[in-house]
């Protein structure tokens, strides 16, 4: 099953960037559609973003004209251009490709905060 490994996470400040990446593996054919999530303390997992093979995007509201999400040329990497972070972004970032694998990384820590 497919493997994911994230990175790029940290300690930002109110209105900070961060780029996070993620490399997947171990998938037996090409993979179409690539996604981000994040859970927050204490909360659920939630959807971010998610990029498919044709360009498509979609973006959950709170990360709609802050964040982007791309994909590597090789199509087993996908990244995520947070801009004008808040405390409220504060979560693990996890990538995973839809429809889900069970394997998830360990995820990487978005800390917002002054």
């Amino acid at each position: 099953q497919v493997q994911f490994v994230e990175s790029g996470g940290g300690l930002v400040q109110p209105g900070g960037s961060l780029r996070l990446s993620c490399s997947a593996s171990g998938s037996t054919r090409p993979i179409h559609t690539m996604a981000w999530y994040r859970q927050p303390p204490e909360k659920q997992r939630e959807l971010v973003a998610w990029r498919n093979s044709y360009g498509l995007t979609s973006y959950a509201d709170s990360a709609k004209g802050r964040f982007t999400i791309s994909r590597g040329n090789a199509g087993n990497t996908v990244y995520l251009q947070m801009n004008a972070l808040t405390p409220e972004d504060t979560a693990v970032y996890y990538c995973n490709v839809i429809p889900n694998s069970n394997s998830w990384g360990q995820g990487t820590q978005v800390t917002v905060s002054s």
